[in-house]
């Protein structure tokens, strides 16, 4: 599962205004019209999924009590998954576990 809040890089805490702020910033800089870079299609995505789910008080609510209530039954492969989603976003597929 992807941490929406370090795909913006706002912490839980963070208001209405400044994930619209933050938001705003990395879309302008991963748009696929503004950057060709290998990679920044992918992230602009997730950014975009990050922010629907974070500025809907009700989605964010729900998205706030999975992240705080799952049980992590094999770290190994939690960990490995963060780093396929954090490699995705620079457009580097690593192999499944």
């Amino acid at each position: 599962m992807e941490n929406l809040y370090l795909i913006l890089g706002v912490a839980p805490n963070a208001t209405d205004e400044e994930i619209k702020k933050v938001y705003r910033s990395l879309a302008m800089r991963y748009h696929p019209d503004r950057n060709q870079a290998p990679g920044a299609e992918a992230r602009f995505k997730s950014i975009t999924k990050a922010y629907e789910v974070l500025s809907d008080p009700l989605k964010r609510e729900e998205y706030n009590q999975t992240l705080n209530h799952r049980i992590v039954i094999d770290p190994v492969a939690e960990a490995y998954g963060l780093w396929r989603s954090l490699f995705a976003l620079q457009g580097v597929n690593l192999p499944p576990a």
